[in-house]
């Protein structure tokens, strides 16, 4: 955070007994501890909510790749399901034109049975 050394602390250190005093340097030391326990700690938690943000940010880019390439990997599989179907509605169109339609069989009724095979009464 700041580069304070050894010797500079012993300065402070001594200006603050000079100027505090001796009674009250005690109370004085515990509470500027607190103060910068708690500036430590909110520089922390800034810090640890700027992070959590940017790996936020980054999860919110990489999940609207992901769902892009979903979309454009679905418009694939419908461009080529609709080329196959098409394709496949010419072959059978072409192939019905080919051939001429088989005729309708007779359906069998019980005078083209012999006779021999009907079932007894």
């Amino acid at each position: 955070m700041f580069d304070i050394g050894f010797t500079e602390l012993m300065v402070i250190a001594l200006v603050g007994l000079i100027v505090i005093g001796p009674e009250r340097m005690p109370k004085v030391a515990r509470t500027v501890g607190h103060l910068l326990g708690r500036l430590q700690r909110y520089v922390s938690d800034v810090k640890s909510d700027i992070n959590r943000e940017m790996q936020l940010d980054e999860l919110k880019k990489l999940q609207t790749q992901v769902v892009d390439q979903a979309h454009d990997m679905e418009r694939q599989v419908n461009e080529q399901l609709n080329s196959v179907e098409t394709s496949l509605n010419q072959s059978i169109v072409a192939a019905g034109e080919l051939k001429p339609e088989p005729e309708a069989m007779p359906a069998l009724s019980d005078s083209t049975v012999p006779s021999d095979t009907k079932p007894a009464a």
